[in-house]
């Protein structure tokens, strides 16, 4: 080993590191960074890693927000993959074995948290298994499959919802709000009054189904759109399709200038400030960012989520006078047009539902959890 290479492996082990593992969509990897900037802000010297998969979206996003990405091979074996996923992520367990086995002797970090998403649960598992301090986030009311299994042999177990404890097996479990990402919390202090002005003269849409897109959400605006009214008078949309339909959608748009299409939306912070209301699914981190916000949404849950827990958040909301929702199977352009113009022509009833939503909101979930976690 020559003496720049050694020099480089020896500054590596001395710092202090903490290893986020999870991914694969924005409802994993967002959190996992509001958390990883709030270590960082408690604690300068920490380094901050994260840990997913070759595939994840996390590629995409953790590389944009500055921090260090390694790989493990990992698939899908939970309810949604299909039976030959589930054989090859078995099958293929030993090497990601031996690969967090490797990462964790690189980094020897002070603490490994892992915030679902595939690479978190053979990730999370070795490290406890060798003595790693090591916790999990649950952000839903009944957990996953991987943390009701890792909650046996993780330190601390972080739960949204009270009730997800039951299910929960670790000596130290705490109940925190759900962590969400600075610029996004950043609006919660901002009064919604400056806005008024513009609302008088446009109506802003932002419309979004999670980092893949989602079909049904996509159809529905699109027919609406090509089906037109006075709905689409003043109004401005902005539309994330995913990577699937995005190409389709786009050239359905072709002649509404109002309208701008995008595969992704990296800023979401400022698309939430830019819109009157949303039209989104009814995960955990979406409802989070949209109470946050304090913007009026049109929950459209995902049906075939597990546990059907985004028609329980949503309803959670619908009950409380703080969203509106439309299930998937009533989803049709008329009953979407209705909603919308709904609360396009009632400033009352968005004004009641932005603030209802405060309740739902906590603020500084991330800095708790990095309290806790290095506690």
């Amino acid at each position: 080993m020559g003496p720049i290479k050694g020099k480089k492996v020896a500054e590596r082990m001395s710092r202090k590191n903490v290893v986020i593992a999870g991914g694969g969509t924005g409802g994993h990897i967002y959190p996992g960074i509001a958390i990883a900037r709030a270590i960082k802000a408690q604690h300068p010297d920490f380094e901050i890693h994260f840990v997913g998969t070759p595939a994840g979206l996390e590629n995409k996003i953790v590389p944009r927000e500055g921090f260090p990405l390694h790989h493990i091979s990992i698939g899908k074996l939970n309810h949604a993959g299909s039976l030959k996923s589930k054989i090859m992520t078995i099958l293929g367990m030993p090497r990601a074995f031996v690969q967090s086995i490797a990462l964790l002797m690189e980094l020897k970090p002070q603490a490994v948290l892992g915030v679902g998403g595939y690479a978190s649960g053979p990730f999370v598992l070795v490290a406890s298994l060798l003595g790693f301090r090591t916790a999990i986030w649950e952000p839903n009311a009944f957990p996953g499959m991987t943390n009701r299994w890792l909650s046996r042999v993780v330190g601390k177990s972080f739960v949204v919802f009270e009730e997800a404890a039951k299910f929960l097996k670790s000596q130290a479990i705490s109940q925190v709000g759900l962590p969400i990402r600075k610029e996004v919390e950043a609006l919660a202090k901002k009064d919604p009054a400056q806005n008024v002005g513009k609302e008088a003269q446009e109506f802003h849409i932002l419309v979004f189904g999670g980092s893949q897109g989602a079909r049904s959400i996509n159809m529905a605006v699109q027919e609406a759109v090509l089906k037109g009214g006075s709905w689409l008078s003043n109004t401005k949309i902005i539309h994330q399709t995913g990577p699937t339909d995005y190409a389709n959608v786009s050239e359905a748009y072709k002649g509404h200038p109002q309208i701008e299409t995008h595969e992704y939306l990296y800023q979401m912070e400022k698309n939430y400030e830019w819109a009157d209301i949303v039209i989104c699914r009814a995960g955990a981190s979406t409802v989070a960012e949209v109470a946050a916000c304090g913007k009026p949404a049109i929950f459209i849950p995902l049906p075939w989520a597990a546990d059907d827990h985004q028609r329980k958040n949503a309803e959670t909301l619908f009950e409380q006078k703080a969203a509106a929702m439309i299930l998937q199977k009533d989803l049709t352009p008329e009953t979407l047009i209705q909603q919308i113009e709904v609360l396009k022509n009632n400033t009352q009833a968005r004004e009641e539902m932005r603030k209802n939503l405060t309740k739902f909101y906590k603020p500084q979930a991330a800095e708790k959890m990095a309290e806790l976690l290095l506690a």
